[in-house]
């Protein structure tokens, strides 16, 4: 503890929204941004804009979002520091705070699996990791849920969808997952978590490959939703 403090005075841990040093008792994000951090949690009055935005294509149990999403904002910062950055105790942070409040929640607790979107295995091995992956951990961790990452693949690589308008993210809806052991998820309630979702395109394809399986039933989980 004593050596711990000692390097935190000679090398400050930063926010990673504001970059301002932070206190002994913050992780991730100081005490200030926490406060103004846009909010979405549409787990705790059962809002329904996830499940209105994929109307049609996809038929989700329940979604929800952590915060709110802009192009420039704390919650931008956190997701770039996340996926560009290396910074992956902010997927844990995030997977900590979000856990513990749909931990509360009887809809949630009835999860049977906890699915993180895959990445291509060529830009797994560029970035090192999946930033949705600590994130997904500490939901199954809260939730007390199987994290099942071996079934559904990423196996068709796709250009960033960063600077892509909408109508373009809708229109390159491709199948790019495959399910490789349908009994592994057969019957389940299945919670598939990813960082940011726009126009749902992503999740969408996710579902043209787990509908296959038998009588599944599947929601969602986001850090932030762009509205």
């Amino acid at each position: 503890m004593i050596l711990s403090n000692f390097l935190n005075i000679l090398f400050p841990e930063s926010c990673f929204c504001c970059e301002n040093n932070l206190l002994d008792n913050e992780r991730c994000i100081c005490t200030s941004c926490r406060l103004k951090l846009p909010l979405a949690n549409y787990h705790f009055d059962n809002n329904q804009t996830l499940n209105k935005l994929l109307y049609g294509r996809v038929p989700l149990v329940l979604g929800t979002s952590l915060f709110y999403f802009s192009k420039t904002g704390l919650v931008q910062n956190l997701i770039h520091n996340l996926k560009y950055k290396g910074f992956q105790s902010i997927g844990t942070e995030l997977g900590l705070w979000l856990g513990t409040e749909l931990a509360k929640l009887d809809a949630y607790r009835e999860i049977d699996v906890i699915i993180p979107v895959p990445l291509h295995k060529a830009k797994l091995r560029k970035r090192g990791y999946n930033q949705v992956f600590n994130f997904a951990s500490e939901i199954a961790k809260a939730l007390d849920s199987p994290l099942v990452d071996d079934v559904l693949l990423c196996v068709k690589k796709t250009n960033s969808q960063a600077k892509k308008n909408r109508l373009r993210r809708v229109l390159e809806v491709t199948t790019k997952f495959k399910v490789f052991d349908f009994k592994k998820l057969e019957n389940k309630h299945i919670l598939l978590v990813d960082d940011v979702i726009t126009t749902g395109t992503t999740v969408e394809s996710c579902y043209n490959e787990l509908k296959q399986i038998p009588n599944i039933k599947l929601s969602l989980a986001t850090m932030a939703f762009v509205n």
